[in-house]
């Protein structure tokens, strides 16, 4: 009866539209705040005081990437994100926004030794949306749409899976604009190598250069999408082991390449399957060859004023022939494979470790959360991109165009903001 009497009286309150709760919710153990899905973690617990919750200002400040400084002399609280800045002082009732003045319920206070702010106030200084989740009895936190690269990896596809029509809403070849303020950027994988390093637009895996692909690249240009090739090459027999073995085929591989990336303002080298069943030295000659490989081509790249962008298996995956360090060296950014770990949607924690680990290597501002759309819902995918937002990262590549529902372009809608390529 406590139990449905203190739901009963949070229902009140969510209809009421605020985050004001009654005194029962002060004997949980813990209330939980999600921002875009993700956990905050907090070393001191959110209260309530005066129907309003409290939070420690360092741990929301820095899941959403706000940055804080705390003046000990004036018990001030300065937190800004390059565009709104706020103050907040211990035990006074007025916050400041952009200077300008804003009535508190209640007033920061110190609690546990730490600075307690009203979460409400903060979150909404930034444009965050504030919801009270009556399902985990905790705080759910929309962030504001940021602006980041958008990738969508392309093929024509069949009539069901068609990326043309799931990106233009037409059957090809006739084109409209509708979902193009999504995606900022086409991988178009259209091409593939063999053992001698011949540059092939139909390869044995089923990635292979569509009649029409023309069309693509004009409607592209009309949008003001930027268009990448990618060359795919799996390691299933040998064949991109046999290609690092062989000076010639390696050169042969890197000229027509280029040669081929003319029509296109990037490369995108997607070489899977490396490192499966290495070890010891034998793991670091693998990781070393593609090293070598992706460096011989990005000097090429680098002269044709062209991008080059490497697709890798995530580094807690299966495949470890990736040395993440030396390619993000060499690359302008790597797109990180965060999915295939056998659940739907992908797991959080183990997209969030690949993430994680793959920062500890490369600046985040090189790296690209992949998303694998068929593994994930119109919901789950907001926290994917939560990830990228949390962790600073580049942006989201979507594997594919032809499976993105329309309850996932909303969703992807409502919180990114494609960057645009500048001709």
């Amino acid at each position: 009866m406590r139990r449905l009497l203190f739901l009963a009286l949070a229902a009140i309150t969510i209809l009421a539209g605020d985050l004001t709760l009654p005194a029962l919710a002060q004997e949980q153990p813990g209330i939980p705040v999600l921002i875009d899905g993700l956990p905050v973690t907090f070393d001191v617990q959110p209260v309530i005081r005066g129907g309003r919750t409290l939070i420690p200002f360092r741990a929301i400040a820095e899941a959403l990437n706000v940055k804080v400084n705390w003046d000990g002399t004036a018990q001030t609280v300065i937190a800004t994100d390059g565009k709104t800045s706020i103050r907040l002082q211990i035990g006074n009732n007025t916050a400041y926004r952009n200077d300008s003045p804003i009535l508190l319920d209640v007033p920061p206070q110190v609690l546990g030794g730490r600075t307690m702010i009203p979460l409400r106030f903060f979150s909404e200084a930034f444009n965050c949306k504030v919801e009270w989740d009556k399902s985990i009895n905790g705080v759910r936190i929309t962030s504001p749409p940021k602006q980041m690269e958008v990738i969508g990896f392309y093929a024509l596809g069949d009539s069901k899976t068609s990326s043309w029509t799931d990106l233009f809403g037409k059957p090809y070849p006739e084109h409209s604009s509708v979902n193009t303020d999504v995606v900022g950027e086409l991988a178009l994988g259209w091409y593939s190598l063999d053992k001698e390093g011949n540059l092939l637009t139909r390869s044995r895996t089923g990635w292979q250069r569509p009649d029409g692909w023309e069309k693509v690249l004009e409607a592209a240009n009309k949008y003001n999408l930027k268009s990448e090739m990618v060359v795919h090459v799996t390691d299933g027999d040998g064949t991109i082991s046999s290609l690092l073995k062989d000076e010639a085929a390696m050169t042969r591989a890197v000229d027509s390449i280029v040669m081929e990336a003319r029509l296109y303002q990037g490369i995108n080298l997607d070489f899977e399957g490396l490192g499966y069943q290495d070890s010891g030295e034998q793991l670091k000659t693998v990781q070393d060859e593609f090293t070598r490989f992706v460096r011989l081509l990005a000097e090429q790249v680098k002269a044709a004023n062209l991008t080059l962008t490497l697709t890798l298996h995530a580094p807690n995956s299966a495949y470890k022939g990736y040395d993440y360090r030396a390619l993000g060296e060499i690359a302008d950014r790597i797109i990180i494979m965060a999915y295939d770990y056998g659940s739907k949607p992908e797991p959080v924690n183990l997209v969030t470790q690949a993430v994680k680990m793959a920062k500890a290597s490369v600046p985040p501002e090189k790296l690209v959360l992949g998303i694998s759309v068929p593994t994930e819902t119109a919901e789950s995918i907001l926290t994917k991109v939560g990830i990228a937002k949390r962790y600073n990262l580049d942006g989201i590549a979507l594997w594919r165009l032809g499976l993105v529902t329309g309850e996932m372009w909303d969703a992807l809608r409502a919180t990114a903001i494609p960057k645009r390529y500048e001709r």
